[in-house]
Order: structure tokens, then C-alpha cells, then sequence
């Protein structure tokens, strides 16, 4: 699913306008980033937990040439973990 389609899917459920629902939509996406960005957790009870942590510096090898290392920095990632209800229903639709 692409944010278009999940618009589309709002818009028609609760009988917004799409250009509505993009703005209302978009404006949340924009502030979960900026959140993420000054090192805040976000929690979706049942949905799940984003959070950044920072991986440790590492060694690099170029698959092509296993030989050839670079140093790969220290970093700061989005981590996703899923909460009970999203891990409920996807694991049902694997095991289908």
C-alpha cells in the first residue's frame, strides 16, 4: 500500500475529502519525523513503538571483493517493534 491508497481507503470510510485526509495525514507523518528527530519515543499502544538507537561504528566488506574493508561510522536508525495487536494479525496472515 502506498500513501495515495491509504487516502483513499480514509477519505472513503469516514467520508473526508482526500485533500483532507492527505493534509491531516501528512502533517502527523511530518511531526513523527521531527519527533524522531530530536530523540523522542513514539507509541502506539497495540500498533507498536518507533524509537531511534545508534549502531556502533563497524567494518564494511565489499561483497564483490571480500578483501576490500571500509569503515561504516556510528549512526542513529529507526527501530520499529511491533506491538501485540500488529504482531497478532501478521503472524496470522503468515501462518495462512
Amino acid at each position: 500500500m502506498i500513501k495515495k491508497e491509504l487516502i483513499e481507503r480514509i477519505a472513503e470510510e469516514t467520508g473526508f475529502l482526500p485533500q483532507d485526509v492527505r493534509a491531516v495525514l501528512q502533517l502527523a507523518l511530518d511531526q513523527m519525523v521531527d519527533a524522531l528527530a530530536n530523540g523522542e519515543r513514539i507509541e502506539f499502544r497495540d500498533f507498536g513503538v518507533f524509537e531511534t538507537v545508534k549502531r556502533r561504528p563497524r567494518i564494511g566488506r565489499n561483497p564483490s571483493n571480500p578483501q576490500q574493508t571500509y569503515a561504516v561510522p556510528a549512526r542513529h536508525v529507526v527501530r520499529f517493534k511491533p506491538g501485540k495487536m500488529m504482531k497478532e494479525k501478521v503472524g496470522d496472515v503468515q501462518n495462512a
